[in-house]
C-alpha cells in the first residue's frame, strides 16, 4: 500500500511535536517523501518547514524553503514562524530575513493569512521594529483581522515591549475574546512598564470577568506587589493563590520571595522559601538578593555556599546579590573574592552593575584610590552609574578634591542628571563650604537640571498612603504633625539627658529645621498613630536616605520603643533601640 500525503502529513506533525532523538528520523520521513514523489505537495512542504524549525534544523528548514519552485502562502507562513521559533537562538539578521519574506508575499500578490500577520508581527516583537510592526498593524486592519486573537495578543506584545503603553491596551480592548493568556500579557507588560498599580486593577478586573488567573498571571501580579512593596495586598494574592492549587509552582515562589523581601519581611521571604519543594537559580538568586539588601552579609553568602552545595549553578543574578551583601557588609577581601570566582570558575562576564559593587565595596571601606583606578582600567570607564558610586563614597570619607574630579566627570558624561549635582552639592555642605554648595544650585538651575523629589508611602490597612516633604495634602495633616512633633519632643529630651550613646553634636551642630519634614518622617508618624506597638512601621522610599533623617529614625525607634524598617533606593534600614542594622554604613 502506496503511502499518501494525509499519511505523511501525521508522521511529520509526530517528529514536530517529539524530542530532540528523532532528529534523524524526520530526516528519514523527508527522504521517504521525495521518495513517494510527494515533495511537491505544498501540504506536506509546510509540514516539513516547520518541523525543521521546531526541531533547531534552520538551515534545513531555509534549504528545503528555497527548493519549493512555486510556494503558497502556507509555505511562506510556515517560513516566517519558523525563523522566529526560537527566540533565544536567532539574531537580528534571521528576524529581518522572516520580515524580508513579507514582501515577498506582497510582491507575489498573495493573500495574507491571519497566521501570517501573527507571525510577521511577532518577527517584529523580536527584532524590536515598532515601526515595521506599526505598518503590519495597518495591514491587519485593512485586511479586518483585528479581532483575532493571535494576532491580537502578538500586538500587544509588540506594544508593550516596546513602551507603547497605550497603544496595547487599545489592541487589548478589541479583541474578541480575552482569554487569560491575553490578560497576562497586559499584567506582565504593565508590570514591565512599572504601571503596577495599574497591573492589580487589571488583575481585579481579571476576576471580575469571571476569568481564573494561571501561575504566570498570579507571578506577575506579585511581582507588581513587590515593586509597590505592599505585603498585605501580597499576601492575599498569594493565599489566593494556594487556593488556587498554584502554590507548589517554582515561579510564584520565587515572585512571593522577592516581593517579602522588598517589603521588609525578610523573615517571611525565608519562610516562603524553606516552604518550596524545589529551588531553582532564581529561588536561591532571591534569597541572597533579600539577605543581602537588608544587610545581612553573612547570612547571604551562607545561602550561596548551600547553593553550590546543592549542585546549583550561580549566574550573573546570583553573584550581582554577593557582591552587594558583601558591599554593605564592608566584606571587602570576600568580595573581591567571589568577583573572581565568578569570572575565573564560572566563566561569566561581569556587567557594569558588578563592577559598580566593585567600586562600592572598595569606596565604603575608604579605599577610593583603588575603586578610581579599577573604574579607569575597566572597560565600562564611560559608565555614569560606576562613576556615581565613588562620587557616593568621596561624599562618605570627605574627600572633596576627588569628589569634586569625579562630578565633573559624571557631569561630562550625563548633563542632564541632577544625582552628581546633589551629592556633590550636599558633600559642601558637610564641609561648611556653602559658597560652593550655592554655586552648585546656581549651576542646576542654569542647566535646567531638576531633583528628583522625594517620595516615602506606607501600606496601613485603609491603602498606601504616600507623602513629599511638608506634604501639607493628606487628609490626616493635622494629626500626622501633632505626633511628628510629639516624637520630635521626645527626641530633644533624650539628647539632653543623654539617654542614648548617640553623639548629640551631629544634631546641633546642624540647622535643620525639624518641621521642615522630610517624606519619611511624616510616613512614620502616621505609622505611629495607626499601628498597634507591637507591628514594626515600614516605610518605602524613593531615594538614598538623608543623614538627618537616618539620625532621626534611630532617636525615635529608641525614644518610642518601635522598631522602624525604612527602605531607601539603596538597601533596607532596621532601626531597633537607637541603633541600625546597617551600622551606620549606607
Amino acid at each position: 500500500m502506496g503511502l499518501n500525503s494525509f499519511a505523511l502529513g501525521g508522521v511529520i506533525k509526530c517528529c514536530s511535536g517529539s524530542g530532540d532523538s528523532v532528529r534523524d528520523i524526520a530526516a528519514a520521513v523527508h527522504g521517504c517523501v521525495v521518495k513517494a514523489g510527494l515533495d511537491s505537495d505544498m501540504f506536506l512542504l509546510s509540514a516539513m518547514v516547520d518541523m525543521y524549525a521546531k526541531k533547531g534544523a534552520l538551515a534545513e528548514a531555509v534549504a528545503l524553503f528555497k527548493s519549493v519552485l512555486d510556494p503558497n502562502v502556507v509555505v511562506f507562513n510556515a517560513m516566517i514562524a519558523g525563523l522566529c521559533r526560537d527566540e533565544a537562538a536567532v539574531g537580528k539578521g534571521v528576524v529581518r530575513e522572516a520580515l524580508s519574506l513579507y514582501s515577498e508575499v506582497q510582491s507575489r500578490g498573495m493573500e495574507p493569512t491571519e497566521f501570517t500577520f501573527s507571525s510577521v508581527i511577532r518577527a517584529c516583537n523580536l527584532a524590536g521594529d515598532i515601526e515595521f510592526g506599526k505598518q503590519m498593524h495597518g495591514q491587519v486592519l485593512k485586511h479586518c483581522f483585528q479581532g483575532d486573537d493571535f494576532i491580537g495578543s502578538a500586538l500587544i506584545d509588540l506594544y508593550l515591549n516596546s513602551g507603547c503603553m497605550e497603544d496595547g491596551f487599545r489592541c487589548f480592548r478589541s479583541v474578541l475574546k480575552q482569554d487569560v493568556v491575553t490578560w497576562t500579557a497586559m499584567i506582565s507588560g504593565c508590570v514591565q512598564n512599572e504601571l503596577f498599580e495599574r497591573a492589580l486593577t487589571l488583575f481585579h478586573e481579571l476576576l471580575g470577568a469571571g476569568l481564573k488567573p494561571d501561575p504566570f498571571t498570579i507571578s506577575s501580579v506579585v511581582n507588581a506587589c513587590a515593586s509597590l512593596a505592599v505585603a498585605r495586598t501580597g499576601e492575599q494574592i498569594q493565599c489566593f493563590a494556594t487556593k488556587s492549587g498554584f502554590g507548589r509552582f517554582t515561579a510564584l515562589g520565587n515572585s512571593c520571595i522577592h516581593m517579602y523581601a522588598r517589603s521588609g519581611d525578610v523573615d517571611a521571604a525565608i519562610r516562603r522559601f524553606q516552604e518550596m519543594e524545589l529551588h531553582d537559580v532564581v529561588s536561591w538568586s532571591a534569597i541572597i538578593s533579600s539577605h543581602a539588601q537588608h544587610g545581612c552579609a553573612r547570612e547571604a553568602l551562607q545561602f550561596f555556599n548551600e547553593m553550590v552545595d546543592a549542585k546549583v549553578v550561580p549566574n550573573e543574578i546570583t553573584f550581582l546579590a554577593v557582591l552587594t551583601a558583601c558591599s554593605h557588609g564592608g566584606l571587602v577581601d570576600e568580595g573581591l573574592r567571589y568577583y573572581e570566582i565568578m569570572k575565573k570558575e564560572y566563566w561569566l562576564s561581569p556587567t557594569t552593575k558588578h563592577r559598580t559593587c566593585v567600586v562600592d565595596l572598595l569606596g565604603r571601606a575608604g579605599r577610593l584610590a583603588d575603586a578610581e583606578a579599577f573604574i579607569r582600567d575597566s572597560i565600562f570607564h564611560d559608565e555614569p552609574i560606576i562613576w556615581r558610586s565613588l562620587l557616593a563614597s568621596c561624599r562618605i570619607h570627605r574627600d572633596m578634591e576627588r569628589g569634586q574630579l569625579v562630578a565633573d566627570r559624571i557631569m561630562e558624561l550625563q548633563p542632564a542628571s541632577s544625582a552628581s549635582y546633589v551629592n556633590l552639592y550636599n558633600m559642601y555642605l558637610d564641609a561648611r563650604e556653602l559658597s560652593l554648595a550655592s554655586k552648585i544650585r546656581d549651576l542646576m538651575k542654569e542647566r535646567g537640571v531638576k531633583k528628583e523629589p522625594g517620595l516615602s508611602w506606607i501600606e496601613l490597612r485603609s491603602g498606601v498612603h504616600s507623602f513629599v516633604a511638608g506634604d501639607k495634602s493628606h487628609p490626616e495633616r493635622n494629626a500626622v504633625y501633632t505626633k511628628l512633633a510629639e516624637m520630635l519632643s521626645k527626641i530633644d529630651k533624650l539628647i539632653t539627658n543623654d539617654t542614648i550613646s548617640i553623639v548629640s553634636d551631629e544634631i546641633t551642630g546642624k540647622e535643620q529645621n525639624w518641621m521642615n519634614c522630610h517624606s519619611e518622617k511624616l510616613a512614620v508618624a502616621l505609622g505611629m498613630i495607626h499601628l498597634p506597638q507591637s507591628a514594626p512601621i515600614r516605610v518605602m522610599k524613593n531615594l538614598r536616605v538623608c543623614r538627618d533623617c537616618h539620625l532621626t529614625m534611630k532617636l525615635i525607634s529608641k525614644s518610642e520603643s518601635r522598631e522602624i524598617i525604612l527602605r531607601d533606593a539603596i538597601r533596607f534600614h532596621h532601626f531597633r533601640d537607637g541603633s541600625c542594622s546597617c551600622g551606620d554604613y549606607w
